[in-house]
């Protein structure tokens, strides 16, 4: 009796056994580089995300020179559809000027944003943390070089802005044009910051 389909079969097994082995070696190796990776990166891109935060509060907050956390914890949001990333007091030598609130939420995508506040209900300026609009559109409100037709970029004409007024798309701020979903999802952002930053600086609501 011939025992070569015997042979080719134990051959086959013994293949299909040695590239499983071979695949399982690949994976523990990849797995093991990606976490040497993450654990080498992952400290880079933490401090990275603070510097950028501190720079850009100090960019909508100018007058202050140290940011820092409410003594009781504060800022809510009015709407519902947004996160408040974090609330700082915004001081100057040991006084409270304001406050400075970093904000998530949806938008055509998704944006982050941060805005400041003085104690007159005042934006003192806002900026884009992170912003995944389409290019060309909604991305156009992060874009420094992008000016509605007021002259300022989208995210300038938010600087010397009474929050009292609220933020309504084409009435009490330009829109981006063609990116209406963007500036609408904004304006829910800035409102909802104004709210929180008046309840924590316990200067009351919008009006």
């Amino acid at each position: 009796m011939s025992t070569i389909p015997a042979k080719k079969n134990q051959d086959g097994i013994w293949s299909m056994i040695k590239l499983g082995i071979i695949l399982a070696v690949y994976a523990v190796a990849s797995c093991t580089v990606l976490a040497v990776v993450n654990n080498v990166t992952s400290p880079v891109i933490r401090e990275n995300n603070i510097r950028k935060a501190n720079e850009t509060m100090k960019a909508v907050f100018p007058d202050a020179d140290e940011f820092v956390n409410p003594e009781a914890m504060c800022g809510t949001t009015k709407s519902g559809k947004t996160v408040i990333d974090s609330v700082k007091l915004a001081k100057k030598n040991g006084e409270t000027l304001g406050a400075v609130v970093q904000i998530s939420g949806p938008t055509y995508d998704r944006s982050t944003i941060m805005v400041g506040m003085d104690l007159n209900g005042t934006i003192t300026g806002m900026r884009y943390l992170n912003n995944t609009d389409t290019p060309g559109f909604g991305q156009k409100g992060s874009d420094p070089t992008f000016k509605l037709k007021n002259g300022k970029t989208f995210f300038g004409q938010f600087e010397g802005f009474d929050s009292d007024k609220g933020f309504v798309t084409n009435e009490t701020f330009d829109a981006i044009s063609g990116a209406t979903i963007t500036s609408n999802g904004i304006a829910t952002m800035m409102d909802d910051a104004a709210e929180a930053m008046k309840e924590c600086l316990g200067i009351g609501g919008i009006k």
